[in-house]
């Protein structure tokens, strides 16, 4: 598997990159740094690059995974690719000559999926999945949105490139990656003793919350699904459903025939908390 993180943009990325580097059954072949827009920074990507070179070095794995730049930025067109050295990892990884299916976890934008298909097409013919965690609800789950969920926003274009192609989708919208609440307490007990990296994830995530939220004790994992969607697929419930079209407000619009995509309604948190907190705590101790 690929992960594409966004990973400076909030708190909860980290939680999944450390997950998915513990779990020994997951050949992990590459960590991408993804912008997330430039409304809070001009220099999202790099800040993401920066961050999970910062996990690597405090888990003592720096130098052991390829780790690549994303786009900078969002696609302008439906035509035209943002080349990257994280897009050229898809492009390598999904047309290699080996049995393995390929899965690319998106944590955020799906800017350098949308750049890999129009640069190599053939990728939408190979064994790919594309797990993402973003989108709104469907049906009137979460009620209807002000505004597209921020993972959408971040590059629109993209997300029509990816969905309207024949590449499968795994797709965790926001109302399902939302019920991945953990509490302060938890974390205190199960995260923060265990080595330099339990220690650095709670911590930022208490301050991202008090910059950010205010006086809560909670945080929402929502990209942890995609990590457990790896080792377990049925850690949740899922249908099949045409894949949408994304109209600027991030409101579905399913009058293109698009091939049918799974999308999870639910999420099984706590099998998937409850395996990161063993393995950290078992990497901590060794």
């Amino acid at each position: 598997m690929i992960v594409n993180t966004d990973a400076k943009n909030e708190a909860d990325d980290q939680f999944a990159i450390v997950h998915a580097l513990l779990s020994p059954s997951l050949d992990i072949r590459g960590l991408i740094a993804a912008h997330f827009g430039n409304r809070h920074t001009r220099s999202s990507m790099e800040e993401s690059r920066a961050e999970i070179d910062l996990l690597l070095r405090l888990m003592k794995l720096d130098g052991t995974v390829r780790v690549e730049d994303g786009a900078p930025y969002a696609l302008h067109d439906v035509v035209t690719p943002v080349p990257s050295p994280g897009a050229d990892l898809i492009i390598e990884e999904a047309m290699r000559d080996v049995p393995e299916p390929l899965y690319v976890a998106f944590l955020g934008p799906l800017t350098d999926m949308a750049s890999a298909l129009l640069l190599e097409p053939r990728i939408a013919e190979r064994d790919v999945t594309v797990i993402w965690i973003g989108g709104n609800g469907y049906d009137g789950r979460g009620g209807r949105p002000a505004r597209p969920e921020f993972n959408l926003s971040n590059d629109i274009v993209a997300a029509n490139v990816v969905f309207s192609s024949a590449v499968k989708v795994w797709q965790v919208p926001a109302p399902t990656y939302r019920m991945t609440a953990v509490g302060y307490a938890e974390l205190d007990a199960k995260v923060a003793p265990y080595g330099e990296i339990g220690e650095y994830l709670v911590r930022q995530l208490v301050e991202w919350n008090e910059q950010h939220s205010g006086s809560i004790e909670f945080r929402a994992l929502g990209d942890s699904p995609a990590i457990g969607l790896m080792l377990h697929p049925d850690c949740g419930t899922w249908v099949e459903r045409p894949a949408p079209n994304f109209r600027h407000d991030g409101s579905y619009d399913f009058s293109l025939e698009n091939r049918a995509i799974r999308m999870y309604d639910s999420i099984d948190a706590r099998f998937i908390f409850e395996d990161f907190f063993a393995k950290l705590q078992a990497f901590a101790r060794r």
